[in-house]
Formats: structure tokens, sequence, C-alpha cells
């Protein structure tokens, strides 16, 4: 009997055993301890490849500060140009795992790059990412980038910039080959970007064909940064080139104000009195009063006053000598524009 319970007992511990074993899979976290997805996908194409970025994400899904990321996966599809298929899903491959590490830097939020040179011309190429804060809490997906990999054309030679009255010329050499010294088959186009401060690049306006470029929305006395970009259109995407070395201009103010008019003269006492009307252009900051002797062919400057002054003493006018009065006006710029002297006047 007691052998009988025995072995009963040893049964029932082996059926519960094998009722509580299961399959076992990879753990699924709580949806809201994850990363945030990744939203600032971006890219940037050279000579060598193409180089991802974005900002490593810093909270969690439900709003948790999060310190240290695990890894990063980068999804890679490749499509040959001929099978393009603008509704079909993007065959995207194996991730490829690359290191995380904290999500600031000294303050701010720390932006991962990744690079890769085994492109193939007349293809495109998707990418997108996921982040980890463990082997399995992995956020949903990125942004999705895409580009079209050609041989990039050349950097444009020998840009320059100047700058004019209230606009900055820039110009730069045609690029007629490519990267790897062939000759360029397609047109190339050239993009134009400013910043106001040397970074943060912001285009200007559509792709242009021309080599040369007027950016007229700058104000004057204020430095504008500038580089330019070769690219080729494939289909409607861009193969973008080389980019040239940044430089920097400043719009300077070169339009003299108005001459002045109502200019007299008259004799006194202690010398020659000059007067003007006091004119309404608010740029106007000082006249220079110049004068010029009977039978002298070119008049000299005798004195400068600052607004609102409309009067000039001369006293060192020659003795016996009959005196001609002009009279410009001066604004702000370094140097100053002057305008065209008034027609003279002398004393009576």
């Amino acid at each position: 009997m007691m052998r009988f319970r025995f072995a009963s007992a040893v049964l029932l511990a082996v059926v519960v055993s094998v009722a509580g074993c299961g399959f076992k899979t990879d753990p699924v976290p709580p949806q809201n301890v994850v990363p945030r997805p990744i939203d600032d996908l971006t890219y940037s194409i050279d000579e060598t490849g193409v180089t991802l970025r974005w900002t490593y994400p810093e909270k969690s899904v439900n709003g948790d500060e999060l310190t240290e990321i695990y890894s990063f996966d980068v999804y890679r599809a490749t499509v040959p140009i001929a099978d393009l298929c603008e509704n079909c899903p993007i065959p995207f491959g194996e991730p490829t795992e690359i290191p995380g590490g904290e999500t600031a830097e000294s303050g701010k939020r720390k932006v991962g790059e990744y690079n890769t040179s085994l492109l193939r011309p007349d293809h495109k190429y998707f990418f997108k990412m996921t982040s980890r804060i463990s082997w399995w809490a992995a956020s949903t997906d990125s942004n999705i980038v895409s580009f079209v990999w050609q041989i990039p054309p050349s950097v444009p030679g020998a840009f320059s910039v100047e700058g004019g009255d209230s606009k900055i010329m820039l110009s730069w050499q045609p690029v007629s080959t490519l990267i790897d010294g062939s000759d360029a088959k397609k047109e190339i186009l050239y993009q134009v970007s400013r910043s106001e401060g040397g970074k943060d690049f912001v285009p200007l306006g559509d792709p242009i064909s021309a080599t040369g470029y007027v950016d007229s929305d700058v104000l004057n006395g204020k430095t504008y940064f500038y580089r330019v970009q070769s690219l080729m259109m494939l289909g409607r995407d861009k193969v973008t080139g080389g980019v040239s070395d940044i430089v920097d201009a400043t719009p300077v103010d070169r339009t003299p104000p108005g001459t002045p008019v109502g200019v007299r003269a008259s004799a006194t006492a202690a010398g020659n009195k000059i007067f003007w009307e006091r004119p309404d252009d608010p740029e106007v900051v000082g006249h220079r009063v110049y004068r010029r002797i009977k039978g002298q062919s070119t008049a000299e400057m005798i004195g400068e006053v600052n607004m609102p002054a409309s009067i000039f003493d001369d006293k060192s006018a020659p003795e016996d000598s009959r005196p001609f009065y002009s009279v410009t006006a001066i604004d702000a710029a370094e140097p100053a524009n002057e305008s065209k002297p008034s027609p003279e006047a002398t004393v009576r």
C-alpha cells in the first residue's frame, strides 16, 4: 500500500512538472520602458560614402529619463534603380548593431554617427534605426531616409564672394567631372546655402545651373557665411557631390545721401558764414564744407560739422579773395558715403 502511494506521488509530480513547462522565447518588455523612437535621422553624402546622424533618445515612451543607450540597430535596404517600385514594401535586411553610450555629453544630447562606403552606383538606399536600453528592450523604427547613390560630382572650385550694397555676389567655377575623375554625363547643378553664424546652413532656393548667385536678402554691416555644393538629378532623386569651403562676406552701404540744397554764403566781421537747408534724410549724420578760391580749379575741404548743425564759419579765407563754397552730405558708413557737392555759393 505504501509503495502504491509513493508511486502515485511521483507520477503526480512528473505530471505537474510537465504541465508547467513551456517553450521559452525572448522576453517582451513593457512598451512604456523602451526608448522613444529616433525621429531626426539624417544623412550626408561625400566622395567616401554616406554618414547617418541622429540624436540619442533621452526619454522612454512613458517619459522617464534615459541616461544610457545599450546599442543601436541600423537597417539598410538596397534596390536597383531599374527595380524601384513606389508602392512596394522596402526590403530591409538584417540590422547592423553599433554600440550606444551615455545619452548626453557636456550637458547636450549626444549625436550618433554611422558611416558606410559599401555603395553601388545606380542603386537606391534606404536606412532606418532602432535603439535599445538592453538586448531585449528595443524602440520602434525611426524615420526612414533614402537616396540614390551615383559617383558624385566634384567640388565647385574657386568659390568666392563679394559684399556689395545690400547684396552679396557669389561665383564659382563650373564642375565637369565626377570625384573619380571621369567626365560627368549628366547636367551639374549647384545648391547655395547660407548661415548667419558659420553653422546650421540653410539652402537658398532650389539648385541652379548657373555658376553665380546674388543674395539680396541681406543687411548692410552683417556678416554672412556661404557654401556651394554640386549635385546631379537621377530621376526625382538628388545625387549630392562635393561641398566647397565656407567663405564669408559683409554687405556695405555704398549709396551716398542726396546733395545738400539751399547753400548760401555771407560775409561777417568774424569771417564768412555758410548756410544750407537741414535735410530730412535720417541717414545723413553730417556735412563737409569745401572752398575754392577764384582762379583755382579744385576745391579743398575746410571743415566738417555733425547733424543737426547747418551752418559753418570760415575764419581762414584769404583776404582780398573771392571764395566759392560747396557742401556735401555724409552718412554713418565706414568709410562714409559722400554726396555730390552742391552748386557753389559765393560771398556777395
